[in-house]
């Protein structure tokens, strides 16, 4: 058991949630639920990030203040998580107070250690980024490399951070923590790119606009969006307060794990980590930067047209599929293209063919021959049962070690493949033989060992199937005594469990029906 923190970003409350939104949230959640099956003490955090010019611009448009346009957006963020069934223990918002508190007393700790002067700006600046460049950044172009968007020129009074001072020291840190900032490829990106550029003193704070947190000792000032941004995730722990306890479990106690998009790689990777240097706080033990989710069209973009609302996927096919499809298909850390086609195919093959119809089957055989009483285990009675008493407990290890690793689409593809070598092992075993030829041992062995495999599996995919597991175990007749991480490798743990059912747990999806009813909602 250790204590476990992991974050999503906080979101940026400009326009409602899609699906690429979802995703890095649903990522997260599978995270959680699996140290919490582990009984691993863990805190799960999200929220949202509402200062900065941004959001004063579209809060203006909208014919609304800051506040209010950021309290609408942030209530259809909390409801998209409430309907994905996301675990989150907390959802931070940057202008509250808590937040804000914490914010501009890491500014003064910074400033009084003079890791913060006051100077100038001028150079090229991306509005929606709220990002300086030097001229060889944007080019003869003038396009922000970050966003790719055109730049302006742009002069003011700001604050900054020394970024230097702590450079060798975060050059140590990486070298030291080769898994700290993961895909390996995003370390290269951030050296060669930045790093080894040598950095630019980073502005911290803004002058042109009042929607911000104010820096106490100058509140012509507020702060620049990425350090209030930032330092959420100690402020929801109550870093700095009195009630500190929660900061000392899972920030200097724990494994800290932050996910993150690549566009906001730099600022996790670089600045971050200086900032917590200068507090002389721990720095996170990784940083994972998960893929997009594209459509065939590219980067799902508003402007684009290609977004994809997740509360009509949910409401055609329910939170669990999403959530899967999000899991399973698109390779955690790679970029994937979502498609109506590949949505409809992988649910049918991986959850009604594969899982669902090995439930199904098992059950309806146990039913028929054992009046829904599953037997005791026995091993050894059928030369089938140690191989898949053998990939039981591997695939438990195996699992364990890749989501350790964060690699959470493999650890799926080992699960399913316990459950198709199963689906497998009936054929091989034919119990509908050994009924009929009444050799009563052997078909007790395969009805045990098959009751046992769901146990496992079902279990095992908890994390991302938060209904349809409950469901599956329900009808496998588990006790709540036994829904338990640690008895997964118990063989017999299931003895004389009385079964209900069997129902469907999902129905077979007619493709070419459900792809039109998808590209409806694709808007």
């Amino acid at each position: 058991m250790k204590n476990f923190y992991v974050t999503t970003p906080i979101y940026f409350p400009n326009a409602n949630p899609h699906l690429g939104t979802a995703y890095c949230t649903i990522m997260a959640d599978i995270l959680a639920r699996y140290h919490r099956l582990k009984k691993d003490d863990t805190y799960f955090l999200t929220g949202t990030d509402e200062h900065g010019l941004k959001i004063f611009e579209k809060a203006k448009q909208a014919h609304k203040t800051p506040q209010e346009f950021v309290d609408e957006i942030a209530v259809n963020f909390k409801k998209l998580w409430k309907t994905l069934s996301i675990s989150n223990d907390d959802f931070i918002r940057t202008t509250e107070t808590r937040h804000m508190k914490v914010a501009q007393s890491i500014f003064s700790k910074l400033l009084k250690n003079d890791d913060i002067y006051l100077g100038h700006y001028e150079g090229w600046y991306c509005v929606p980024c709220e990002s300086f460049w030097t001229n060889t950044q944007v080019g003869e172009a003038r396009i922000c490399p970050e966003c790719g968007r055109p730049v302006i020129t742009a002069k003011e009074e700001t604050y900054f951070f020394r970024t230097n001072k702590y450079l060798e020291q975060l050059k140590a840190h990486f070298e030291k923590h080769p898994d700290f900032l993961l895909p390996i490829n995003r370390k290269n990106e951030m050296f060669n790119t930045f790093i080894n550029q040598g950095l630019n003193d980073l502005s911290v704070s803004r002058t042109s606009f009042t929607w911000g947190v104010p820096i106490l000792e100058n509140p012509q000032h507020v702060m620049y969006v990425w350090i209030d941004a930032l330092a959420n995730y100690i402020s929801a722990l109550g870093y700095d307060s009195i009630d500190d306890q929660k900061f000392i479990k899972f920030w200097e106690q724990g494994e800290v794990v932050h996910l993150l998009g690549a566009d906001i790689t730099r600022f996790h990777a670089i600045y971050w980590p200086m900032i917590l240097m200068a507090l002389g706080l721990k720095v996170p033990n990784r940083l994972f930067v998960h893929g997009l989710i594209m459509t065939k069209d590219g980067k799902m973009s508003k402007s684009k047209g290609n977004t994809i609302d997740p509360f009509g996927l949910i409401n055609l096919y329910g939170a669990d599929v999403l959530r899967y499809y999000c899991a399973r298909e698109i390779k955690f850390g790679e970029d994937g293209v979502f498609t109506p086609e590949q949505f409809i195919e992988r649910t049918n093959a991986d959850l009604v063919n594969n899982y669902g119809n090995l439930v199904n089957r098992t059950l309806s055989m146990i039913n028929k021959y054992y009046d829904g009483i599953i037997p005791d285990f026995v091993s050894g009675v059928n030369k089938e049962d140690a191989s898949l008493e053998k990939r039981c407990l591997d695939v438990i290890k195996e699992v364990d070690s890749l989501m350790e690793e964060l690699k959470i689409t493999e650890a799926l593809g080992v699960i399913l493949e316990l459950v198709d070598m199963a689906n497998k092992y009936i054929e091989l075993t034919t119990p509908w033989i050994l009924a009929k030829e009444q050799r009563h041992e052997a078909l007790k062995s395969v009805m045990a060992h098959l009751a046992h495999v769901i146990y496992v599996a079902t279990m095992l995919l908890s994390p991302v199937l938060v209904t349809t597991h409950a469901a599956a175990l329900d009808q496998l007749g588990v006790d709540a005594t036994i829904r338990d991480y640690a008895k997964l490798s118990q063989f017999g743990v299931l003895n004389q469990g009385k079964i209900v059912g069997p129902t469907p747990l999902l129905p077979r999806l007619d493709v070419t029906k459900e792809v039109e009813r998808i590209k409806e909602i694709i808007k």
